[in-house]
């Protein structure tokens, strides 16, 4: 299935909105005029997506965020000047839809600064059709991909770290994903080189 994405008519008029609730957070790549904490209801975030480039290979899958129907999602907004709207679109499409297993859609977010506005915000969300749709897997699942994934990107255990990191800078936590980032942080504590070792 080829890469689902709007067209400009589907598209809210003036500055864009985009919403990142994953690498997007702590590296959205883009020029923006303003970020803000924010909240979208009816999908939530979740290690759903088998990485086969930016944090994996197909024969050794990593693992990556997907939003995922159900329940709600914190993550940042960014406003996209109206100027730059047509580069970040195409960068954020060049980025995420590199094996088309996201769908680009629009959604509203709840901005949560004082005038708590809604915006209608650009959203990268999973495809539950395509052949790298993880579905709900178990923590040790999870942490047997995210320990083995390493792509184009880096490694995926990075990514998760990255990821915990910025959503504890904005104050609030992602259970699941605390609880994987606990258990990679022991990985690191236990793996001390053995006596004849090389570094």
């Amino acid at each position: 299935m080829s890469a689902m994405t709007l067209s400009d008519r589907d598209l809210p008029n003036g500055d864009l909105w985009v919403f990142g609730y994953g690498s997007l957070m702590w590296r959205p790549g883009f020029e923006f005029l303003e970020q803000v904490p924010a909240r979208l209801i009816g999908e939530h975030r979740a290690l759903c997506v088998y990485s086969f480039v930016h944090r994996g290979t197909p024969e050794k899958p990593g693992l990556v965020l997907g939003l995922d129907r159900g329940g709600a999602c914190r993550g940042i907004a960014f406003r996209v000047a109206e100027t730059r709207r047509d580069e970040t679109i195409a960068y954020l499409r060049a980025r995420e839809q590199v094996t088309s297993v996201y769908r680009e859609v629009t959604r509203s977010v709840w901005l949560e600064n004082e005038a708590r506005q809604r915006v209608s915000a650009l959203v990268y969300v999973v495809d539950r059709g395509h052949v790298q749709y993880a579905g709900r897997l178990s923590l040790q699942e999870q942490l047997r991909h995210v320990r083995q994934g390493h792509g184009q990107s880096g490694a995926n255990r990075d990514y998760v770290l990255s990821t915990v990191k910025a959503i504890e800078a904005q104050g609030f936590r992602d259970t699941q994903l605390h609880r994987l980032a606990m258990m990679l942080h022991d990985d690191g504590h236990s793996r001390h080189p053995a006596p004849g070792d090389s570094p």
